[in-house]
């Protein structure tokens, strides 16, 4: 059997504040339900579920709104990495994201790794163009400059 119940607070895998979900009898019973995670679904929590979803609409506004005030940012700044290089152009070792946030956060741009979007470190000289994603729904692109030293 499964019951639906409201979600009080971010759990995860199952979902966020205001959800309705579906889960098994026991887990709601034993887990969610004494925790204070969840409410059972009826009228008065219909109410409070509408509210929820209410504060969280203009929550994720708000959030959105200062991404794409980073991702503005970020999309005029740009990074240059001065990398030892081989005759040919190939570099010692490799670029990674960590040397691009560190060059980042000299002119005052703070990136979390997981935003950067990197399919693999950088291995050549050249002006390259990495995806950021600031928020689910806003993402922009970083030029990164790798240059002889």
């Amino acid at each position: 059997m499964s019951k639906e119940i409201l979600l009080l607070e971010h759990v995860e895998g199952l979902g966020r504040e205001g959800d309705v979900v579906h889960v098994a009898d026991g887990y709601a019973s034993n887990y969610l339900l004494p925790r204070g995670k969840a409410a059972p679904v009826n009228p008065s929590t219909r109410r409070l579920l509408l509210k929820k979803q209410a504060e969280r609409a203009e929550r994720d506004a708000v959030e959105r709104g200062q991404a794409e005030q980073r991702a503005k940012q970020i999309a005029k700044a740009s990074c240059t990495i001065p990398m030892k290089t081989t005759e040919n152009g190939r570099l010692y070792g490799s670029v990674h994201e960590a040397q691009i946030m560190d060059a980042l956060k000299a002119q005052g741009v703070v990136l979390r790794k997981d935003e950067l979007r990197m399919a693999q470190p950088l291995q050549t000289t050249g002006v390259f163009e990495i995806p950021v994603q600031v928020h689910p729904d806003v993402s922009t692109v970083l030029k990164v400059w790798v240059v002889e030293e």
